[in-house]
């Protein structure tokens, strides 16, 4: 395995080029905890600036668990998975419930929240309370991939039990603060997906067995995808114009699709594509992890609105106080220059 010097070019490394963060300065376990579920499938430039919001108006773990579910989908709007905002919500009131403030600081009673998974709950642990625990993001896969030459997808049940037995044996735990910080921020800034010249200028080339063999750019190996599925849904815009313009939108209600509590304009899913689908002006496509969805618009412009199973009239202006996906903020953006003023 390596040794202290491999540790020590990675620790020298990090030293001259982490990023500056606000989570990186700070060991209180709820702002990191919020982080590391911001930054999931999200990219730091655009969680940074949701980070900053989610902390500014709520501060404490106390103050997520009483606001309102609404409010913080509103503040999550735009992040997409938006389960990780619900269960964000109601890890912050079994925080408060099980006296467990301002964050637990068991491992176990981190790992039993809702939202927080091994990755997560080892992240709090290392970056908060510096216990040896591992925090392997896709960053660190990546980077154990190549050192190792690992050629077995990570993302195998088989395939993750052996990346996480060889990253136990990597694990400093004399520094696991330290050491997670550093490997994952080189990951994501050294030992990039795509390499270019990161291979010649690594100061851990020498510990790398994939840049020895010549196989750093074929790895990490992923099992494969899915294929997509595809739905079709026609969006019902209703524009009733009385000085100020109104139209109807509805929350959806079924916990088991997308978009749970989420706000959009009434809305019918066909189980194949319309033949009529592609004559709306409004077209628009929107790819999610395992879905590929096709929408269109049809617009009525109305004296009197209709009336619209569990829809409720809104002005325009008051849809900037709901939260939608960002398929409907699509609909939106593209259909307010076009409104009556």
């Amino acid at each position: 395995m390596l040794n202290s010097i491999f540790y020590s070019h990675l620790y020298e490394w990090y030293e001259s080029y982490h990023r500056v963060l606000p989570w990186r300065d700070t060991t209180d376990a709820y702002c990191i905890w919020l982080s590391e579920i911001i930054l999931q499938q999200t990219r730091v430039a655009q969680g940074l600036e949701y980070y900053m919001r989610f902390v500014d108006r709520w501060p404490r773990v106390e103050d997520l668990a009483a606001a309102d579910e609404a409010e913080v989908l509103r503040e999550w709007q735009g992040l997409g998975y938006y389960s990780r905002a619900r269960n964000l919500h109601r890890a912050a009131q079994i925080v408060v419930e099980q006296h467990w403030t301002p964050f637990p600081t068991r491992f176990e009673d981190i790992l039993s929240l809702p939202g927080i998974g091994e990755y997560t709950a080892g992240a709090i642990a290392s970056f908060a309370y510096d216990m040896p625990y591992l925090a392997m993001d896709g960053n660190v896969y990546r980077v154990l991939a190549r050192l190792l030459d690992i050629d077995e997808p990570f993302d195998t049940t088989a395939g993750k039990k052996r990346f996480r037995s060889q990253a136990e044996q990597l694990l400093d735990r004399s520094h696991p603060r330290l050491y997670n910080s550093a490997i994952m921020e080189f990951g994501a800034l050294q030992c990039t997906p795509v390499l270019g010249d990161n291979c010649a200028a690594c100061p851990l080339r020498t510990f790398c067995a994939a840049y020895e063999h010549g196989t750093a750019e074929l790895l990490p190996l992923r099992k494969p995808r899915p294929k997509l599925r595809d739905r079709w849904f026609t969006y019902h815009v209703y524009i009733q114009n009385e000085g100020e313009v109104y139209t109807l939108i509805r929350r959806r209600e079924n916990a088991k699709d997308i978009w749970f509590h989420l706000y959009e304009f009434p809305c019918e899913e066909h189980e194949t594509e319309p033949s009529s689908f592609h004559l709306s002006p409004f077209l628009f496509q929107h790819v999610l992890s395992h879905q590929r969805l096709h929408a269109r618009v049809i617009i009525h412009k109305v004296d009197k609105m209709p009336q619209v199973e569990d829809a409720i009239p809104v002005s325009w202006e008051e849809l900037d106080n709901y939260a939608f996906s960002k398929l409907s903020l699509k609909v939106i953006d593209t259909l307010r220059p076009t409104l009556p003023r």
